[in-house]
């Protein structure tokens, strides 16, 4: 029996390293996006106030292609359906780059973020499958996986920058090369069945199931706290706390390898004190680092606070799309569903705070964060599925059966 069950782990580990790659490969595209920002709005002649409309077209394209991915999946089966949709989100890495003004930058930027959700609901979705036959909990190493791909592509992106390299030319090559490496890295994934003939596809616009609401909005709290910390960090220590520009910035750094580190991480602690536990003593420190970047009196204190708040909020996305997953019948729909209440969590965040922030203080704002960070604990609890989770799997390592659909 050990003999005959060998096999079928080796090629599990195939398939979640295989995975793994490509979130890898999709927070490559991000990073070197992210980097060549000020390039792109030079090259287009945008405004500040221009480049943030457009900057506005990636979530909207995200939140409405996001939908149909479950559709994709159904129709040309998981694997065919993610070899396509990653291929098109990493060769729309070269479209922004090429924008010669405002409009083509908006087309250019929604394209991208289409692409970008679509392919990543269908890999959310091949992640939970492989985390389910495993039988423990991966989703939150996979998405520490997407983080890291963001650091090596603003890595390149940075040398880049200071090489004074063309963005068309750097995109270009950098898109034919992910484009390359998704391709290799879908071969290994599993190929969950399209479904028997006499399944009832799924509509090819289909809105959130309501399971999936009910845990979006607890991965609302969390990619709010996250997205109000990254674009806002480093303003809270320069403009309430008279930092430096330099360790300002370094506090924004620090906060993202926190998550970076704390995602890798994560996985044993949810196999040890399963996903519902692991979220709620992550809500109890991020709001313990919220409440210590409100009433900071030093910078150090305020550091520590938003590196708390990194830490807590880190597994909660992940763990959320694994509990949508296990909600229901259809996997990509309901991580469809949760996807696109976090998207636009995270496209209302920075406004939301800066909007809270002109008619009150930034300290005020970051009250608001701890608020919805003491959500996290009280929301906890819809991440217990009834089909099952980690929390039920730990306990049987052998492969699980064939899935259901």
């Amino acid at each position: 029996m050990a003999q005959e069950a060998a096999p079928g782990q080796q090629r599990l580990g195939r398939a979640r390293f295989a995975v793994a790659m490509i979130f890898c490969t999709h927070g490559a595209v991000a990073g070197s996006f992210a980097t060549r920002i000020p390039w792109i709005q030079d090259h287009a002649g945008v405004s500040a106030g221009q480049l943030g409309l457009a900057l506005a077209f990636p979530a909207l394209g995200a939140s409405i292609a996001m939908p149909l991915a479950g559709w994709v999946s159904h129709r040309f089966g998981a694997r065919t359906a993610l070899r396509g949709l990653l291929s098109l989100w990493t060769l729309a890495l070269a479209l922004p780059s090429l924008a010669p003004n405002l409009l083509t930058l908006c087309a250019a930027l929604f394209v991208y973020g289409a692409t970008s959700g679509m392919s990543d609901v269908v890999m959310n979705a091949l992640g939970v499958e492989t985390e389910n036959r495993l039988g423990r909990s991966i989703m939150s190493g996979l998405h520490g996986m997407w983080s890291v791909g963001a650091l090596i592509g603003s890595a390149g992106g940075t040398l880049a920058a200071h090489l004074d390299l063309d963005a068309r030319a750097h995109h270009l090559v950098v898109a034919v090369a992910l484009t390359l490496l998704g391709l290799l890295a879908c071969q290994g994934v599993l190929d969950p069945s399209r479904g028997t003939a006499d399944e009832e596809p799924p509509p090819r616009f289909a809105l959130p199931p309501k399971s999936a609401v009910v845990i979006g909005a607890v991965g609302f709290c969390a990619v709010f706290a996250e997205g109000a910390s990254l674009d806002w960090s480093a303003v809270y220590l320069r403009d309430e706390l008279g930092t430096s520009d330099t360790l300002a910035a370094a506090s924004t750094t620090a906060f993202a390898l926190t998550m970076a580190v704390a995602r890798l991480a994560g996985d044993r602690v949810v196999d040890r004190f399963g996903p519902v536990r692991t979220v709620r003593t992550g809500g109890v420190l991020a709001t313990a680092g919220g409440l210590l970047v409100v009433v900071a009196p030093h910078p150090a204190v305020a550091m520590g606070g938003f590196g708390l708040l990194g830490l807590g909020v880190a597994v909660v996305v992940p763990l959320a799309f694994a509990a949508a997953a296990r909600s229901g019948p259809r996997p990509a729909q309901a991580i469809a569903g949760v996807a696109t209440i976090t998207y636009t969590s995270g496209l209302v965040a920075p406004s939301a705070i800066g909007g809270i922030a002109d008619a009150t203080s930034l300290m005020f704002s970051f009250g608001l964060v701890t608020v919805l960070a003491l959500g996290l604990v009280l929301g906890a609890g819809v991440l217990r599925s009834a089909r099952g989770t980690t929390e039920t799997t730990r306990s049987a390592p052998a492969p699980a059966p064939e899935p259901k659909h």
